[in-house]
């Protein structure tokens, strides 16, 4: 196999898991959409959070509406709580790894924000807590998961899956779940101007 005809499979690939997306769960994305615009639009925070790659992509994902997505804006509230690696180290430290995203929302959120997980496998034990920390302070949630979803399926507010049990699939496709959030929050906020 040769690289062009390794990245063609790929294309097909991640059609099938698109099309698969917006006819099994496109109600769900559009209320995760109205859910995210609405946050932001009441001035509210959104934080991101993941291990490993989906850490990346939600520092990646927390500056897109802090800088810019596509337009020169004001910056919109956002946070990655991958990037404090104080306070994760810290937390890690004296309470364990489990409570590095749930100490950091709970001492940082308020009611009207929003956070956002990404997990391939929805199973990890600091995606758990924070969901539950969210569940507990009353701020809405969404999942960005993989692999049939998980425990954290069952906890988050709203959940999309992306129905495939690979990882960099899976994490492509967060990616551009959350760029898709990104500009249509961009578009519909700052066409009100």
């Amino acid at each position: 196999m040769n690289s062009i005809n390794l990245l063609n499979q790929k294309i097909k690939v991640l059609e099938n898991l698109l099309i698969s997306l917006v006819v099994q769960q496109g109600e769900t994305f559009s209320e995760c959409a109205e859910l995210f615009v609405d946050t932001l639009r009441n001035g509210n925070t959104i934080y991101w959070c993941g291990n490993g790659g989906s850490a990346a992509e939600s520092s990646h994902l927390a500056v897109e509406l802090i800088g810019r997505f596509k337009d020169n804006r004001r910056p919109l509230p956002s946070i990655s709580l991958n990037s404090d690696a104080s306070a994760i180290t810290c937390i890690a430290n004296d309470f364990g790894y489990s409570q590095i995203f749930s100490r950091q929302l709970e001492g940082l959120a308020k009611s009207g924000d929003l956070l956002i997980t990404l997990s391939t496998s929805g199973q990890s034990e600091n995606i758990i807590e924070v969901l539950n920390k969210a569940r507990d302070l009353r701020i809405e949630s969404i999942a960005l998961l993989g692999k049939g979803g998980g425990s954290a399926a069952s906890i988050a507010t709203k959940t999309i899956i992306i129905d495939s049990s690979e990882t960099a699939r899976i994490q492509e496709l967060h990616l551009l779940i959350g760029h898709t959030l990104c500009e249509y929050a961009e578009a519909q906020i700052f066409s009100e101007r």
